[in-house]
């Protein structure tokens, strides 16, 4: 399936724009599908650039009524992917590279409009009172790209355990977005969004928000981001138990996106306050080395037997 080649001009096309996308706006997600074949490496590429036009949606300064309508037409674009309509003439090169996707690949396309469900709870600007309340918003906007991303991998040949294959990728995405609260922090806070639940916050006396770089003397901001750390980790260990069922590329791709954001736990759990300072990221160089680690099997091997980090 992953020698496919597009035959018409206008199905490549498309792909080159969501690829030209993918490339210019995903920070740590291109760093991981470059280790991927082309054909396997088209199709995140297609699954990103809609994605990344949902959230763009979300994040825009549109009143709520005009985001909605444009999400309504996210959906309604969706649609006309399950039914075959889009045509590869069709003026929209997302959609035209998305159907294509979807033809090659057993895509769960359903996980698109749990996306644009959870983008709805952003637009709404819905805050969450506990970890499974917020679990939810993460399995609709991450969770729902590990498995469609797991559609296009596909597991190996006779893997074991490969029918609990979408609930570890769901809990790798629940990781990765968990590790993006506690990075953006203070932006969101900016924005007038919470995430972390409110039992969470009222537990360390942070209930006051992260508008600011500094907090009342009585918070325990450190103790709060240590306590979501651990949450976190323990996402990353369940879900990394995906890599054993992936082929070698596909296991390196999720390595090297999964090592990125590992890295970014490790320095927020060294530094806490670090995220109330502004965005905490990876140099180009430390990412790129994570994916080779990725691709030689190196990082797959250390995520196979994560360290013991436990504090006494």
């Amino acid at each position: 399936m992953d020698a496919h080649n597009p035959a018409a001009p206008q199905v490549a096309a498309a792909y080159d724009y969501c690829e030209a996308v993918t490339g210019r706006q995903a920070r740590n997600f291109a760093y991981g599908i470059r280790l991927l074949p082309a054909g396997k490496r088209q199709a995140m590429s297609a699954l990103y650039a809609f994605s990344r036009r949902v959230d763009d949606i979300g994040d825009g300064p549109l009143a709520p009524d005009v985001k909605q309508q444009r999400l309504d037409g996210a959906r309604a674009l969706l649609e006309r992917v399950r039914r075959g309509e889009v045509e590869p003439d069709d003026t929209d090169p997302v959609a035209v590279a998305l159907a294509d996707t979807a033809a090659r690949f057993p895509l769960p396309i359903d996980g698109l409009d749990e996306l644009i469900d959870g983008v709805l709870m952003d637009v709404h600007g819905r805050t969450y009172q506990s970890w499974d309340e917020l679990k939810t918003y993460c399995r609709c906007v991450a969770g729902a790209i590990g498995r469609l991303s797991l559609g296009i991998f596909g597991t190996a040949p006779g893997a074991r355990e490969a029918a609990r294959a979408p609930e570890y990728a769901d809990t790798l995405g629940l990781a990765l977005q968990l590790t993006n609260i506690l990075r953006d922090l203070r932006e969101d806070a900016l924005e007038g969004r919470t995430y972390l639940p409110a039992e969470d916050l009222a537990k360390f006396g942070c209930t006051v928000g992260f508008r600011e770089p500094a907090l009342p003397a009585e918070a325990d901001f450190a103790g709060l981001v240590q306590h979501e750390v651990q949450r976190a980790r323990a996402l990353f260990a369940e879900g990394y138990r995906l890599l054993p069922l992936l082929d070698r590329r596909s296991g390196a791709c999720v390595a090297a996106m999964a090592g990125i954001y590992r890295r970014l736990l490790d320095r927020i759990e060294r530094d806490p306050e670090a995220v109330l300072r502004g965005r905490v990221a990876l140099p180009g160089r430390e990412k790129a080395y994570v994916a080779v680690r990725g691709l030689s099997g190196l990082d797959t091997r250390a995520i196979a037997r994560p360290r013991d980090r436990r504090r006494g």
